[in-house]
């Protein structure tokens, strides 16, 4: 497995593959690996004849500048754990060698047809311009055929579907495939999170209300209604001590728009453990 650190190095390293059209596969990560990951390249791996997973905390998508500080790094553990399990490369540019400073400090403008305007991206402006920004530079670096991404971000994965889907996106990016990869979750039910890691252990039992809570509302939502269930999870969790939820919305699975119905919907939640910012999402199909 080779490390590489620059887009040239990049290029030149997956030319032969792409010359001998090879099919490569790429996962995009910001680190701190965990078995999600692994979940995700190992996959790769296995549909693809070379596996590129780039590790990159993107600061462009960060609009809280001590979330960026605090976001946990460890390129030597993220790297034995890569070629463990059968990544070819592993590309871990600088912010400086990933963008000019111009682009550093302007926001990448984007038509997300309003997937960009509800849940995180309402709490976050600029967030999924910093999102898009990085992963279509990286789909131009790399020229996947596959490219995958977890489900526990789901609002992040409609909108890369979206941007692929553009036509004038999908003509660049030839046969590109998004492959969508349901959330790991730890036995307790905690979904996998590199944000997992500033957790006490407190916070962390403390944090299971989390998910407990969200398969419990398949239950409610037999008999309740979209806005009744959606009542009822918050108070369930705002009750836990420790826990504070940001929001809870239900919403249909392609448009991201409030549910009227349980069909095709899916619950997104985000919540504070102590300081952490912690995502979850249970679909109602």
């Amino acid at each position: 497995m080779q490390i590489l650190t620059t887009k040239q190095a990049l290029q030149q390293a997956l030319a032969e593959s792409h010359q001998c059209q090879k099919t490569v596969g790429l996962v995009p990560t910001m680190g701190a690996l965990h078995e999600g990951h692994a979940t995700l390249v190992r996959r790769a791996v296995a549909e693809n004849d070379i596996c590129v997973v780039s590790v990159f905390v993107n600061p462009t998508q960060f609009n809280n500048r001590e979330d960026l500080l605090k976001y946990p790094r460890n390129l030597e553990r993220d790297a034995e754990l890569l070629s463990r399990i059968g990544a070819d490369f592993v590309f871990a540019p600088t912010p400086e060698e990933m963008y000019s400073a111009e682009e550093m400090n302007t926001t990448f403008q984007f038509d997300f047809a309003g997937l960009d305007q509800v849940m995180e991206g309402k709490m976050r402006p600029g967030h999924f311009n910093g999102v898009v920004q990085v992963v279509s530079r990286l789909f131009y670096l790399v020229q996947p055929a596959r490219a995958y991404f977890g489900e526990k971000d789901f609002q992040q994965l409609a909108i890369i579907h979206h941007m692929v889907e553009r036509s004038s996106l999908a003509g660049t990016f030839g046969k590109l495939q998004i492959i969508d990869c349901p959330i790991v979750r730890e036995p307790s039910g905690l979904a996998l999170s590199s944000r997992n890691e500033r957790l006490s252990a407190a916070e962390r039992e403390t944090a299971l209300a989390i998910s407990r809570t969200l398969f419990a509302s398949l239950e409610w939502a037999k008999s309740a209604s979209v806005q009744e269930v959606q009542q009822r999870v918050i108070d369930a969790i705002n009750a836990v001590d420790g826990l504070e939820v940001e929001y809870y919305e239900i919403v249909d699975q392609s448009t991201l728009l409030p549910a009227d119905s349980f069909s095709h919907a899916i619950g997104c939640v985000t919540v504070y453990c102590g300081p952490v910012r912690l995502i979850d999402n249970i679909k109602y199909e």
